[in-house]
């Protein structure tokens, strides 16, 4: 495939047991893509599956070489099905959804308009869902804390079905279960041009969900991590100085304020609570302040590297010879 021209379309879809829905799934996407005038190539991640998932991305494979596939020996997670997807990507814009025609092929020409606007990425928004309470609510909820945290104005931080042009998903890195926070990600590469456009939601009609209420926790636990990375993976002093420095001046406020009351008007301080509470204070401040500072030593040699940087355009200089000529 590498001696092909390049499509317009890169789609991937992660895939774990879903052998019953990648007929439909596929000829859904064939119909919206030649329906558009636009060539694409699909890249099934087959991210462990134990029914018959491989064999029907073979069986179609065969039959129309534009569906391509990776199979995983076990199960990594959709972030790593998303990388390996990403890595392999050729297309000018790239989509990806799952597996489980919950996700509408037929938003993909509407996804690509809105990139063509002049869009980096773009969110689909399943405005009504066909998922039980159990799973909207919790969503919800998680919808809200990360558009608070992140900053990024999107109600479905975790729909399946999003668009990109090419370069985001090359800068990105993407892995653990960090495919949630993909627009996040985007935003700390730079990319800032991200909105959302509602899309259709179906009912799931093969298999079953994934995805449990514990995936929430690690959501949670996720975005703590996502948020750390983007705002001080480059500057971990800033963090674990500020919080070092308030408890070692709290710590030191509380001994000072007992020391004086002993000294000055007599009482007692070997049995107060407040005592003990200013030395851990104080020893919390000081070791706090210790990480960041180590910290800071680890990565301050990665940024003064300029190879990480993302450049999006270079105008070079003109020889000395060609500048007299044009004077």
């Amino acid at each position: 495939m590498s001696d092909a021209p390049e499509p317009r379309l890169s789609i991937i879809v992660p895939l774990l047991d879903e052998e019953g829905s990648i007929p439909e799934l596929a000829d859904r996407i064939r119909r919206a893509c030649d329906g558009a005038g636009m060539t694409f190539e699909v890249w099934f991640v087959d991210d462990g599956s134990s029914d018959g998932t491989w064999k029907a991305v073979q069986t179609l494979h065969a039959a129309d070489p534009r569906f391509a596939g990776l199979r995983f020996r076990r199960n990594y997670g959709k972030s790593a099905a998303l990388a390996v997807g990403f890595e392999r990507a050729r297309g000018q814009y790239v989509i990806t959804m799952d597996g489980d025609l919950q996700d509408d092929p037929a938003e993909i020409p509407g996804l690509v308009a809105v990139l063509e606007s002049g869009y980096d990425l773009v969110s689909g928004w399943k405005k009504k869902r066909h998922d039980p309470l159990s799973k909207t609510i919790p969503s919800r909820f998680f919808n809200l804390v990360t558009r608070r945290i992140a900053g990024i104005p999107l109600h479905d931080f975790n729909c399946g079905l999003k668009a990109y042009r090419n370069e985001v998903v090359k800068a990105v890195k993407v892995y653990g279960e960090l495919h949630r926070y993909i627009p996040l990600l985007a935003k700390w590469e730079g990319f800032e041009r991200i909105t959302e456009k509602e899309v259709q939601h179906h009912p799931r009609r093969h298999g079953a969900t994934k995805f449990g209420f514990e995936r929430f926790l690690r959501g949670f636990l996720d975005l703590l991590t996502v948020t750390f990375l983007t705002r001080f993976a480059s500057r971990p002093m800033h963090f674990f100085g500020t919080f070092g420095t308030l408890a070692f001046t709290a710590g030191f406020l509380i001994s000072l304020w007992i020391s004086v009351d002993k000294l000055v008007f007599g009482h007692p301080i070997g049995d107060r609570p407040l005592l003990l509470l200013g030395i851990m204070m104080i020893l919390v401040g000081v070791q706090m302040f210790t990480t960041g500072l180590i910290g800071q030593m680890i990565v301050e040699p990665r940024m003064q590297r300029t190879d990480t940087l993302q450049i999006t355009e270079t105008l070079v200089a003109a020889p000395a010879s060609d500048a007299r000529l044009h004077a």
